[in-house]
């Protein structure tokens, strides 16, 4: 029989997010692919230090260590190189003791077709180009944030992912942000009050959320390997409304800050989110300093009809 990655969690990470791909990005840039490919393949014995994605993969899976869990979690490799130039990564995988085993090399083709085929529940990447595209696609994606490296502590034990999340145009559609953004703040927080008994539709992490939450329903509250937050700038009013979406969703969110502008950061880094998903860049690149951050590109065309992720 096949393997299947139904009822998996499948992950989808491109090499510049695991790993540190700093130095070989700016070859790619100043003097082309023929130049990189060489530069990969005389340094394919080099081991690549981990990149601002690599903590939040090795925790994913490690969720398949837990009794019952084996296999829930499948990462994926998606990666332009050519299968020529892959080898520094897998040698980099297998040195960390990643379980990966699985990957796309496109060689610069898109990579949109292949998340499709494999059910890709959240894919991470450098390339907004590739972001956009999976999102287009209704794949909830994100852009990590690189300008601030973050170090790895490979003796740091992870009892717990902790990942957040911003409200609108993120877990939610952007039709509430974009009322705030052209009416203002009064207009925004009268249609809130409004709506408050109308669920929000979904926004592209909808889903991602849902499958979280099917996971986290699968352990005692205090033993679920998994910790979500809501961190938005949303205040009361307009807090009730996201309430009772999450509510009519049937998802679970363990923590919800409603900041009504306060500064996003210390409280990520008091959470001590492994990745936080926003789609300011003004959010990301602050959140960065102090946790792992990825923007996510939302664009209107992409919300669904229904208010069910």
């Amino acid at each position: 029989m096949a393997y299947s990655l139904d009822n998996r969690l499948v992950i989808g990470v491109s090499s510049r997010a695991l790993f540190d791909l700093t130095v070989e990005n700016e070859i790619f840039k100043s003097r082309g692919v023929e130049a990189y490919c060489q530069y990969q393949v005389e340094h394919e014995k080099e081991l690549l230090a981990p990149g601002n994605g690599f903590g939040l993969i090795k925790a994913l899976l490690a969720i398949n260590e837990l009794p019952g869990q084996e296999g829930r979690v499948e990462v994926i490799i998606m990666s332009h190189n050519s299968p020529d130039t892959s080898l520094r990564v897998f040698h980099s995988i297998a040195h960390y003791g990643l379980n990966i085993s699985r990957a796309v090399l496109a060689s610069g083709a898109s990579l949109t077709p292949y998340l499709q085929a494999f059910g890709t529940d959240l894919y991470l990447s450098a390339d907004e180009e590739d972001v956009q595209a999976a999102i287009n696609c209704g794949i909830a994606a994100g852009i990590i944030c690189d300008e601030v490296l973050r170090t790895y502590d490979e003796n740091l034990e992870v009892s717990q992912i902790r990942i957040a999340f911003d409200g609108d145009a993120v877990l939610f559609s952007d039709e509430s942000e974009q009322i705030y953004q052209t009416q203002g703040l009064e207009a925004f927080e009268e249609n809130e009050r409004r709506l408050a008994d109308h669920p929000m539709k979904a926004g592209p992490f909808a889903k991602f959320l849902k499958t979280l939450s099917d996971i986290q329903k699968e352990f005692p509250a205090e033993k679920a390997p998994i910790r979500t937050a809501l961190v938005t700038a949303r205040s009361a009013p307009a807090h009730e409304r996201v309430i009772r979406t999450l509510r009519a969703w049937n998802v679970r969110i363990d923590e919800a800050f409603f900041l009504g502008g306060i500064t996003k950061r210390d409280v990520l880094k008091a959470f001590g989110a492994h990745i936080f998903f926003d789609d300011q860049a003004l959010h990301t690149k602050s959140a960065s300093e102090v946790v792992p951050a990825a923007r996510v590109p939302y664009r209107q065309r992409n919300v669904g009809e229904g208010a069910d992720p």
